[in-house]
């Protein structure tokens, strides 16, 4: 098992979603649910996830709202024994120490691990500077709300391939969850070794017949069959 890969079940069939976990749990370390299978079939599937093999699960709600709804959600996530969960960092200082004091509620073993989301990677440069009137760059923006995501006490942040060094530059400490690998479509460098801490791969592993050999073509030096954070 690669515990530093999270397989992304996006897809709201919720019987596929079982029959995956169970051909792919003895592979990689976690699975990663949003609003494809939870707004369906509600928070119960992450019981139904992990009864079927799934060790970990990641609840990729990005949550965004007033302070009191966000550590509402925290709390029942936390309930349903979810491993780790993304919050938008833009919701600001006091959603997201609403979060993280819920989150602390919980005993330690069970506490759900909270990670920001800075900048989507819908957004384009004129979006942001048009539309959201944020002067920034992208990759500026995504810097500046990662080191404030970690100064008020999140476990980590997301960010694409490209991004891993830079960010773990800014932030130091803290875990980094590089999205959006797809092995053999040209990821460059080794977001491991620059500094991330788990890799999520979507259909590239859920599609394929021989898991262990999309892993093993990722081809990163870093990959460790024991690693948790």
């Amino acid at each position: 098992m690669i515990r530093q890969v999270i397989c992304a079940l996006d897809m709201s069939d919720l019987e596929e979603a079982l029959r995956i976990t169970r051909r792919l749990s003895a592979h990689v370390g976690s699975f990663k649910i949003g609003h494809a299978l939870t707004l369906p079939h509600g928070l119960e599937v992450i019981e139904r996830l992990k009864d079927a093999g799934a060790e970990r699960v990641f609840l990729d709600m990005k949550l965004h709202d007033a302070p009191d709804s966000v550590a509402l959600a925290v709390r029942e996530a936390s309930r349903r024994g979810t491993w780790m969960m993304t919050l938008h960092i833009s919701g600001g200082p006091a959603m997201i120490q609403a979060a993280v004091e819920e989150a602390n509620q919980v005993s330690p073993e069970r506490r759900p691990l909270l990670i920001g989301i800075s900048v989507l990677t819908s957004i384009d440069q004129r979006t942001l500077s048009d539309q959201l009137g944020v002067a920034r760059t992208i990759a500026d923006q995504a810097l500046h709300l990662s080191r404030v995501g970690m100064d008020y006490d999140l476990d980590g942040v997301t960010c694409p391939p490209e991004d891993v060094a830079a960010v773990r530059a800014a932030i130091g400490h803290g875990i980094i969850v590089c999205r959006g690998v797809r092995p053999g479509l040209g990821v460059t460098g080794d977001p491991l070794a620059e500094g991330a801490n788990y890799l999520v791969i979507g259909r590239a592993l859920v599609d394929s017949a021989e898991p262990e050999k999309v892993i093993e073509s990722i081809g990163f030096r870093n990959l460790n069959r024991s690693v948790f954070v």
